[in-house]
């Protein structure tokens, strides 16, 4: 490992040179070895491929089949055809609209490459495409600079880089040239290196080149993003299983209705036209379009509650989340450094609440002072410039009524000695009205050794925040005549007198911990993966209700001494991982999927895109999220609120219920069709000619219209108030668990008993009267059916009017049945003969009998059952 090597045995093994750099005619034979400093692309599926993987689902199959055969069968009757062509193009083209915003990650991840980057070659200083950058290549890195590909330092001058992006360290790193004698050292932890896609905040230094491309650290999580595959989502599994239902249960029954039609008497023709129309009766034409709706208008919904929905199935996908896997820095916490106690001399520790006494107050500026950082404003937003520490120092002197450029019209800075990693402080000279006097902030330990004044109870406080997990400072004082002529560390820096402690933390969001709390209650695991350190990770778990009595907190190198079935036996004791690298964190969401849990997982690094793609649901935060994040995420959240994941999960549930709903619904009405259909064929079987109750055009009407409305408005039942009471469901549950299936059987045999009656009733007066009263049952029945689904209350209940969206469905649906019945021209169309009174009223009485059968059950269950 290059950390584990001099910086002169780096540049002896890369064979360049620290001075001169790499010769020009060594550049184009280095690159043929190692390629461009740039990342593959998988191809992407052109919008015709997509489009055509739209019709691999068995439903889709089902009905194109069902398309072919009616025209094979009587080209004259094409409308059924060209209805059914329609839906399933329909279904497509919404299919690759949601497809066509395609994952972005890898050209994220192309973006924040640094366009150019400052080399030496042949000893000139060079500026140069960072693309063209290969292994040896000595490149300068200044404040603000992107590194433009990983690599070894070889000088460090006060060099401070922002890895946050790709190590999840909310702070900046000191960085050195020496040697790092441990083995197997963690990428956050890799002082000597720094790493693409990270930023320079401070000082300047010079680097040597020992990976490109696909090989840099960046590069290795591109090729786990192009390596995952996305699993498919329980929804999508659910209604892949009712697919395989469907068809098997639509072509076994065909063929047995076409036998049992050609041994009646009828011709081919006749029995083909027969199954066809059963065929398009076991199929809910109007289902995948429903779904799809419903899911659109869930997204909808959940954009107003800040949570974008790149992909419509991971709505239903939160609803049964089990674990939650969330990055700290940003996502738990603030990402934001914050002075939280303080300690003087007089006071001691305190809570520091942007009030405190005077003692606070002056040792707040001197802290100020001593800083480089500063606030400006934008109209009335407030911007912290600098280092996130020193921001945290001169933001709590703002909340104390102090601003730093006040304090300078009366103390004006001289002269400096810039922080510096060995020494671990820094030193800044002030001309007051009382003379010169430097102030001095560094590592608390090394500044009270210094000082001539250190109390002993300030050494126990320092120790006491330390152990709290806090990033604690010291700041002392010395008075000149004058500015010393040679400011020699040694010393400026001695003979002090010290004034106080500051302890600063990256606190927790206020909101974050009812959000867990809820979580809980709904049968979810919170578990914090970071890349900060495990004491600081810890505290934070503790004060949010994560890390629980009993539960461990573990390092990522901890994680990569386990064995697989170390980790299996211990994953449910380990609440927070602390110091992790990108694969442990795809380890972790792996080893809760191979126990069967639906796992979510937060992130805004680079470093979490592996295992935002791994996970079930994916949720990057829109604010201080990466592109790369974002592009590998399902969901991503614009107020970086993990509370707005618990709002997600209860629209998630919400919403399966209500998809759940609508399957019950149509497949009711689907099976009542068959059984009306079958029955009928049995019937002319035993003698009793009754013909075909409907054709595929009536099936067709109610499938897609008289069905669908309500299919709709159920689809926009509010979410039951105590949801987030229940426990997520098993990952592999049937969708027809807990009598679904049962329920679904009795209704449909109670719609098809219904629909049968009407037509053997006005078939004995004429087969066009027949069939227009099984038409007239079969779909206001259907109307009202839905009233009964909404709820497990009474229709009686008081959440009846709760949704006016079915109450609208109802009046167009009757509307629209009217029409077809009693228009002339369209009842032509349909095959159907206007019904007397008598006749209509009838039906209409069959058509409500649902509601008082379905109540009776419901009494039952509800009441007699429960005592």
């Amino acid at each position: 490992m290059f950390y584990n090597k001099t910086r002169n045995e780096v540049v002896e093994d890369l064979e360049s040179n620290e001075q001169y750099g790499l010769h020009a005619n060594e550049i184009e034979t280095i690159r043929g070895k190692c390629g461009y400093n740039e990342l593959q692309e998988q191809k992407k599926q052109s919008l015709f491929i997509k489009f055509l993987l739209q019709f691999t689902d068995p439903l889709i199959i089902v009905l194109i089949v069902a398309a072919i055969v009616s025209i094979a069968v009587d080209p004259h009757e094409w409308i059924d055809s060209l209805i059914i062509v329609i839906v399933v193009i329909f279904n497509a083209v919404l299919g690759v609209v949601q497809e066509n915003n395609a994952e972005k990650s890898l050209e994220a991840l192309k973006k924040m490459s640094a366009p150019n980057s400052k080399v030496v070659r042949d000893g000139e200083r060079l500026t140069i495409p960072s693309r063209e950058l290969v292994v040896g290549d000595v490149v300068i890195l200044e404040a603000g600079d992107f590194i433009p590909s990983d690599g070894r330092i070889l000088e460090s001058f006060n060099l401070k880089v922002d890895e946050s992006a790709l190590t999840g360290e909310s702070l900046p790193v000191n960085k050195i040239s020496d040697v790092i004698e441990q083995e197997n050292v963690p990428l956050g932890d890799q002082k000597n290196m720094v790493f693409a896609s990270t930023v320079v905040t401070y000082g300047r230094g010079k680097m040597i080149v020992t990976t490109v491309g696909m090989n840099n650290e960046v590069g290795k999580i591109a090729t786990m993003l192009m390596s995952s595959e996305k699993e498919t989502t329980p929804l999508q599994n659910k209604l892949a299983q009712i697919s395989k239902v469907i068809g098997v249960m639509c072509l076994g029954i065909c063929a047995v209705v076409f036998g049992l039609e050609w041994m009646s008497g009828l011709s081919i023709l006749e029995s083909f036209k027969t199954s066809v129309a059963l065929a398009v009766a076991a199929i809910p034409e109007g289902l995948a379009t429903v779904v799809t709706i419903v899911l659109a208008i869930g997204v909808t919904k959940m954009v107003k509650n800040n949570a974008i929905v790149r992909k419509l199935p991971a709505v239903e996908t939160l609803g049964s989340a089990s674990v939650v896997c969330s990055d700290k820095t940003g996502t738990l916490t603030q990402n934001k450094m914050t002075v939280v106690k303080t300690y003087t001399i007089d006071e001691g520790v305190q809570a520091f609440d942007g009030k405190g006494n005077e003692a606070v107050r002056e040792m707040m500026k001197c802290f100020t002072l001593c800083s480089d950082a500063e606030i400006k404003f934008e109209g009335s937003e407030m911007k912290l410039l600098g280092d996130p520490t020193e921001t945290a120092l001169v933001e709590a002197s703002f909340k104390m009524g102090d601003k730093k450029e006040d304090m300078h019209l009366r103390a004006k800075r001289s002269d400096e000695i810039a922080f510096d990693s060995t020494r671990k402080m820094m030193t800044v000279f002030f001309e007051t009205e009382k003379g010169v006097v430097s102030l001095t902030k560094g590592a608390p330990d090394v500044i009270m050794s210094r000082c001539t004044n250190t109390p002993k109870d300030a050494v126990d406080s320092n120790e006491t925040m330390a152990n709290q997990a806090l990033r604690v400072l010291a700041v002392a004082y010395r008075i000149w005549n004058e500015v010393p002529v040679l400011l020699d560390p040694n010393e400026v820096e001695n003979n002090m007198t010290f004034i106080g402690l500051v302890g600063m933390i990256d606190p927790p969001r206020p909101e974050v911990k009812v959000a867990i709390e809820e979580a809980k209650q709904g049968g979810i695991r919170t578990i914090m993966i970071t890349g900060d350190h495990v004491t600081t990770a810890k505290a934070i778990a503790t004060d949010l209700g994560i890390l629980l009595d009993g539960q461990k907190a573990i390092t990522g190198t901890e994680l990569g001494a386990m064995s697989e079935e170390e980790l299996a036996k211990e994953l449910e004791n380990i609440s927070v991982y602390a110091r992790v690298a990108p694969e442990h964190k795809v380890r972790i969401v792996s080893a809760w999927q191979a126990k069967g849990h639906v796992v979510a997982m937060t992130g805004d690094g680079v470093n979490d895109s592996p295992a935002l793609k791994k996970a079930d649901i994916g949720c990057a935060m829109g604010i201080t999220g990466t592109d790369v994040s974002k592009g590998a995420a399902d969901m991503i959240l614009t107020d970086d609120n993990f509370a707005t994941i618990i709002h997600a999960v209860r629209e998630g549930r919400g919403i399966y219920n209500n998809i759940k709903k609508d399957v019950q619904f149509l497949l009711s009405s689907n099976i009542g069709e068959v059984l009306t259909i079958f029955t009928a064929s049995i019937l002319s079987v035993l003698g009793y000619n009754l013909g075909v109750p409907l054709l595929p055009v009536h099936l067709l009407w109610v499938n897609l219209i008289t069905d669908t409305l309500p299919a709709f408005a159920l689809g926009l039942e509010p979410v039951d108030k105590d949801i987030m009471k229940e426990k997520p469901r098993p990952k592999n549950e049937s969708f027809f668990a807990h009598g679904l299936g049962w329920t679904i059987a009795w209704q449909g045999v109670m719609v098809g008993s219904l629909t049968l009656i009407a037509y053997i009733i006005g078939n004995n007066i004429t087969h066009e009267i027949g069939m227009t009263m099984a038409f007239m049952t079969l779909s206001l029945s259907q109307l009202f059916h839905a009233f009964n689904i909404k709820s497990s209350h009474s229709i009686f209940h008081k959440t009846i009017f709760n949704n006016k969206y079915l109450w609208g469905a109802l009046a167009v649906g009757m509307i629209l049945q009217i029409a077809v019945m009693y228009v002339p021209g369209l009842n032509t169309i349909f095959s159907l003969e206007p019904l007397s009174l008598e006749l209509s009223m009838t039906a209409l009485g069959l058509a409500l009998c649902p509601i008082v059968i379905v109540e009776i059950v419901k009494l039952f269950k509800n009441h007699i059952l429960k005592k």
